[in-house]
């Protein structure tokens, strides 16, 4: 086990983000239920994005619920990578970032990321099939080379976690 580090202020700061990013993340999936379920009727609907009714203003609302419907099924995925990287950030606090379970972690956020690419996708393609001239719709979704690279940084950072554990475990098991 690795001796504790002297402390930064970066982790602490980061420790108390993520956690406000884990509640944020769970009101923020309450809130799109809510107007999911709750608030929007259609003549509501149509009204605020100045739709009139028209087999077009059906296709943007069906396709603003799906928009609303994959929000919702993204919390967890959002949670996944917070509590993971939560974790991660106990570990450096302590002083012991190369365990095996810090790669099993990044590996899991590098499967989340590449979920939230895939579900960026569907959103763009739902934005291209619902956006008209008369109506342009812009959800800012679909491709991200920012994104896809993450996803392969994070796997490849779980590989060197995971080297990097075995390094360690190695030159105790010699010492």
């Amino acid at each position: 086990m690795s001796t504790p580090t002297s402390p930064s202020a970066a982790l602490p700061i980061a420790h108390v983000v993520l956690r406000i990013l884990i509640i944020v993340n769970w009101v923020s999936g309450a809130a799109i239920l809510a107007l999911l379920l709750v608030l929007p009727h259609r003549e509501w609907i149509m009204s605020s994005l100045e739709l009139s009714p028209s087999a077009e203003a059906e296709r943007v609302i069906m396709g603003l619920r799906a928009v609303a419907v994959i929000g919702i099924a993204s919390v967890p995925l959002y949670y996944a990578i917070l509590k993971r990287m939560l974790a991660i950030v106990e570990t450096v606090r302590a002083g012991d970032p190369f365990v095996a379970a810090n790669a099993l972690r990044l590996r899991g956020i590098a499967w989340a990321l590449f979920a939230l690419q895939l579900v960026s996708f569907v959103v763009g393609a739902i934005d291209k099939a619902i956006s008209t001239p008369g109506h342009p719709v812009d959800l800012d979704a679909g491709f991200s080379l920012n994104g896809w690279l993450a996803v392969l940084l994070t796997f490849v950072l779980a590989q060197v976690f995971a080297h990097g554990t075995r390094m360690r475990d190695d030159l105790e098991g010699t010492v």
